[in-house]
């Protein structure tokens, strides 16, 4: 089954998150993070939570805490700030998914989280995609999405490859856990 497929079952099935973590859809990219440098997710993560942040305040002006949430750990990769601040900033994030209503908004707002938890694990960049394909499915329609979440997944590639050969070239201070 192609993942257009699996994502209608979910939408007609009325689940929120229309893929997951053990899709095939998703394994080449699985595989391709579990080989990387903890740095290099986290500039990725970071790139990507900033654009997501960016769609969400042109939506919501005056809500601060998904920006809040990248702030807080950019700071803790940093060593300016301790993982409890941090992490609490990234629930805060979820929490305003919670206030929302419209799937879109509340799948970017969950993937900003996601992608703000990777300084704690490269484990969760994962949840990045994941959530962001969801809602371009969400604005897009199933009928419509195809192009634009094919293309969304080689921007993820594209950006990991980025980072991968310019890692060295990033001017922010790294916490000594970031360092290993």
């Amino acid at each position: 089954m192609n993942w257009i497929d699996e994502a209608a079952i979910k939408l007609k099935r009325k689940n929120q998150v229309l893929f997951a973590k053990n899709s095939e859809y998703l394994l080449d990219l699985m595989i391709l993070f579990q080989g990387q440098d903890h740095k290099v997710m986290t500039l990725w993560a970071f790139d990507f939570a900033a654009e997501s942040i960016t769609r969400i305040e042109e939506k919501y002006p005056k809500e601060q805490r998904p920006r809040e949430a990248l702030t807080a750990v950019q700071d803790w990769a940093a060593g300016k700030v301790k993982m409890h601040w941090a992490q609490r900033k990234i629930l805060d994030c979820h929490a305003f998914a919670k206030e929302i209503d419209k799937k879109e908004d509340i799948a970017i707002c969950h993937a900003i989280g996601q992608a703000c938890a990777v300084v704690h694990t490269a484990g969760h960049a994962i949840g990045y995609p994941i959530y962001d394909l969801t809602a371009i499915i969400y604005r897009l329609g199933i009928e419509n999405c195809a192009q634009a979440v094919e293309k969304r997944k080689q921007d993820y590639m594209d950006r990991l490859y980025y980072w991968n050969a310019h890692c060295s070239d990033y001017k922010g201070e790294w916490a000594t856990f970031m360092k290993k």
